[in-house]
């Protein structure tokens, strides 16, 4: 009986070298449909780059050579088949959540102070890849050729492959923000906007990320203490996918819910509103599909996904990835 992910094996692959944040990604199929942005110039204080991002090192820290296990699609439902990779598959969007004074000229120093007091704790907690502030600096908090403990226990999956625990495979870009708690009113301002769509636009460019590896958080956050998807709900309405050169991927089947038998709090449907609400039940159309041609209730199926989940977990910190926070 085949897995409903797919029908062949991949073989596994070890070794790949760290790469650092100056040097370019292979080139692609897609790479056609990619930026062009390349590194102007580099110091150790900031770095410049050809689409007019400048991104400033003085946070930047390091943690550890990112390796993870990207799982193939295409495998029998035996064998738990990837390869090992340590070059970024994707963008995972925050929002700091931390404290906000009004954003207002008499409040200028205020403002300054919170920013930087924002930086210097993830950079210590290594809790980010990048940040913007709400002035629309960027800043670089961990290195790209490092994991950052951004994403904690989280699931996504393109048309190929399948990612788990995203600290590792995605990078993390927060926005100095508050989630809105109706989810009608947009957290970031115009320049955090146009900042994040340069950097998106230097990072899809270096790394060959596709448009829909990029995402929120609360589109990959899980729990799997109680097998829930939607622990956070950062983003889980009005990320800007346009704005930020993206295709609006709200509507995305949630890979947690279709593949590893998650099912969806009702917290994240409540702030994502209708379209993360339309992306759980399409991913739940798949899951009771996927049971009924194996002559399983859902209930069954969705136990039997879960195993797969912690299974995969557990081979990927075999290997040496933790996707833990």
């Amino acid at each position: 009986m085949l897995h409903p992910w797919s029908t062949s094996p991949v073989a596994r692959t070890t070794g790949q070298p760290r790469y650092t944040r100056h040097q370019a990604a292979s080139p692609s199929a897609s790479a056609s449909s990619l930026p062009r942005v390349w590194l102007v110039e580099s110091s150790k204080q900031s770095d410049l780059y050809s689409n007019g991002l400048r991104v400033e090192n003085q946070f930047a820290a390091s943690t550890a050579p990112r390796r993870y296990l990207a799982f193939a699609r295409a495998r029998p439902s035996s064998a738990l088949s990837g390869e090992w990779r340590s070059k970024p598959a994707g963008i995972v969007f925050h929002t700091t959540e931390s404290h906000l004074a009004p954003f207002a000229e008499d409040q200028n120093r205020t403002l300054r102070r919170e920013g930087e007091g924002l930086l210097e704790y993830v950079s210590r907690q290594r809790s980010y890849h990048f940040v913007i502030d709400r002035f629309g600096r960027v800043f670089r908090v961990v290195e790209e050729s490092d994991y950052a403990n951004h994403a904690g226990n989280s699931i996504w999956a393109d048309n190929d492959w399948a990612y788990l625990n995203l600290n590792q495979s995605f990078l993390g870009v927060a926005f100095e923000a508050r989630s809105s708690p109706d989810g009608r009113e947009l957290p970031v301002n115009p320049a955090q906007i146009h900042a994040g769509r340069i950097l998106v636009e230097m990072l899809r460019a270096r790394y060959a990320i596709p448009a829909g590896n990029c995402v929120a958080h609360a589109q990959v956050s899980v729990n799997p203490s109680n097998g829930r998807a939607g622990y956070h709900t950062d983003w889980a309405a009005n990320l800007p996918f346009a704005e930020l050169g993206l295709t609006d991927n709200y509507q995305h089947p949630l890979p947690s819910v279709a593949l590893f038998g998650f099912e969806a709090d009702a917290g994240l449907i409540q702030a994502g509103g209708a379209p993360l609400e339309q992306a759980v039940d399409a991913a739940q159309e798949i899951a009771q599909r996927e049971a009924a041609a194996r002559n399983l209730s859902l209930e069954t199926y969705r136990r039997t996904l879960l195993e797969r989940y912690r299974e995969a977990v557990a081979t990927q910190r075999r290997g040496g990835a933790s996707g833990q926070p």
